[in-house]
Formats: C-alpha cells, structure tokens, sequence
C-alpha cells in the first residue's frame, strides 16, 4: 500500500521574548507532555484563541424562546444532582 503525502503547508516564524521564569515554567509542563517548547507553546495559543473567539459568539433566538431562557435563569437550582453536590464534602474543609 502506497502511502498518502502530506500536502505542503507553509508555516511562518513568530518571536516572542519572555521572563526565563517563565520559559522553564513552559519547559517543564511541554517535557512533561512529551512535547516540544514550540509545540506546547503552539497547542496552548491555540486553545486560548479558539476560547477566545468561541466566548463571542452570538446566538440569535426568537423572543419565547429567550424568554424561556431568562426564566429558567431566574429558577433557582434543584433536583437530585444539585442535591448530591450541596450534600458533598469540600476537600478544602
């Protein structure tokens, strides 16, 4: 079986200056990962900006439905789950 060739993808170089504190803060979680500084740095930025641009995305919904939304809101929480969890024991304590 022949194998597929990765298509061509052109990277571009990125400069960054940082503390050496936290260059070996970065060091050892990446060694810890089996990762390359630049991988890890790479995977990290990543995730921040897709957080980032999915924290704005916008939903449109017609009024009953928003409404509906606002009221469950409003209803404070109940039920066997939220039960459990206020029943739980804080490891802090």
């Amino acid at each position: 079986m022949q194998k597929q060739s990765m298509p061509d993808i052109q990277t571009h170089a990125v400069n960054l200056r940082i503390r050496g504190d936290i260059r070996a803060l970065i060091d050892r979680a990446a060694q810890m990962h089996g990762k390359t500084r630049s991988d890890f740095m790479i995977e990290a930025a990543r995730k921040s900006a897709e957080d980032a641009l999915l924290d704005q995305t916008f939903v449109r919904v017609d009024k009953e439905t928003y409404d509906h939304f606002l009221n469950v809101l409003d209803q404070p929480p109940q039920g066997e789950g939220f039960n459990r969890l206020m029943k739980a024991h804080n490891l802090w304590e």
